[in-house]
């Protein structure tokens, strides 16, 4: 099972500020889910001030730019891992080198499996030709 971890923004993320030791037991520990064979993607994500966002309604299309005032609905980044069940995937985020008050979010990602007969083989195909990695992005 693939599970989506979801770091959420702090102050501190949305100022771009990156405490240097914290950095390093973040490496550590990507370093051991790596070897575990659990990590599959990890990346951090700059502050919302660099982004934007683009509101749908019907036909029309609004374009916001960042930054974005509620923090607390935010991502500062994510992992995707592979694990057995939700209590594994758990228990490896229990481990994680965090302080204060952040709050991680752990989501079970859609398998292909999971959407039964209706995933007819051409669907499965289409999907592997415009998957990110699969034969058609090499």
């Amino acid at each position: 099972m693939r599970f989506m971890v979801i770091v959420k923004a702090n102050k501190d993320s949305e100022e771009g500020i990156q405490d240097q030791k914290a950095m390093a037991e973040m490496g550590k520990f990507n370093e051991e889910l790596a070897k575990a064979g659990v990590l599959l993607a990890a990346e951090g994500l700059r502050a919302t001030s660099k982004g934007a966002r683009v509101r749908f309604d019907g036909t029309k299309r609004t374009v916001i730019d960042g930054p974005f005032a509620e923090t607390k609905e935010l991502v500062a980044g994510f992992w995707v891992w592979q694990c057995r069940n939700l209590a594994e995937a758990v228990d490896w985020l229990k481990r994680a080198p965090f302080d204060g008050a952040t709050e991680v979010e752990i989501r079970q990602m859609f398998e292909t499996d999971d959407f039964g007969e209706a995933f007819t083989p051409e669907r499965r195909e289409r999907k592997e030709r415009i998957r990110i990695g699969g034969p058609a992005s090499r």
